[in-house]
């Protein structure tokens, strides 16, 4: 791929192996909104990002050089083969073809642990646009304003230390629910340096796994997300009620497979590239099986 810097914008000529849609919609993030046909706005890093793709050119209007740089050729992943990536599965398991083929534009963001761990928490028992709904609020209301892009106004998602000013009722009022005292106990042991970013990077996945349930209402598949996302821990599977079923009908012959037993097959089988098999398997079945 060629990147140029015109008119204060940041073009990527002859990417592959991104779509800037399918690496938005399916699931791993939800602070953006769609602006057009594979245009959008989001924010990330207390930045503010006005993106649109065409084809094989992609373009980052009003970023500088410095800021593609340090911030989002890293967000989107850009640096990393996805065809070796997809290459790799397909020769290993070819049962993943029809969904790699499919959802062949996935990547696998590189996102802020805080935002991704709260963003989580909010996630459970909840479809993408109730998460986006309340992630979208709690920023507007305790997070910063960014800027506005085709008439839409963006705020940065809060910060730990915003949160922290947060009651558990005003949480509620965002419609968190039952999840307000998960992610008050969440922000509280952030702010403490209980669950320290550096410590979980520096662990293993198990370990790392070990120290985020200790964060009421996080289990193996709240922390598998914080990994994968928010960790950059590439062989994390995030086993949700989506991948059972899509796993269940690939892998079990439609059985009933208990999620444990899932997720072991899953480390077993994929190792270190189980977080990229995941999303894969996770869009595609979503979006097209069920």
């Amino acid at each position: 791929m060629q990147i140029c810097y015109e008119d204060d914008n940041t073009v990527i000529y002859g990417v592959t192996d991104f779509d800037v849609e399918q690496t938005l919609e399916c699931g791993q993030c939800f602070h953006f909104k769609k602006l057009g046909e594979k245009e959008y706005g989001l924010t990330a890093f207390h930045k503010l990002l006005h993106i649109r793709q065409d084809g094989d050119t992609v373009i980052f209007y009003n970023t500088t050089k410095e800021d593609f740089e340090n911030i989002w050729k890293d967000y989107f992943d850009l640096d990393r083969d996805y065809a070796e990536i997809k290459n790799y599965l397909l020769s290993y398991d070819d049962r993943l073809k029809e969904a790699i083929c499919t959802m062949n534009g996935v990547r696998i963001l590189k996102q802020e642990f805080f935002e991704t761990l709260i963003s989580f928490i909010i996630s459970q028992n909840k479809q993408i646009p109730h998460i986006k709904k309340i992630v979208a609020e709690l920023s507007e209301k305790y997070g910063d304003y960014l800027g506005e892009i085709a008439g839409e106004r963006f705020f940065a998602f809060p910060t730990k230390e915003q949160l922290m000013e947060v009651t558990q009722e005003q949480l509620r009022e965002c419609k968190t629910g039952f999840r307000a005292p998960y992610i008050m106990d969440a922000v509280n042991k952030v702010n403490a340096g209980i669950i320290s970013e550096a410590d979980l990077r520096a662990a293993d996945c198990e370990n790392c796994e070990k120290m985020l349930t200790q964060i009421k209402g996080v289990g193996n598949k709240v922390a598998n997300c914080c990994m994968l996302f928010g960790l950059e821990k590439r062989e994390a599977f995030p086993v949700d009620v989506w991948i059972k079923r899509i796993m269940e009908y690939i892998y079990f012959e439609g059985k009933p497979t208990q999620k444990e037993v899932i997720l072991k097959f899953a480390k077993e089988h994929f190792g270190s590239y189980g977080g990229y098999a995941q999303q894969y398997l996770f869009y595609y079945g979503k979006t097209y099986m069920f």
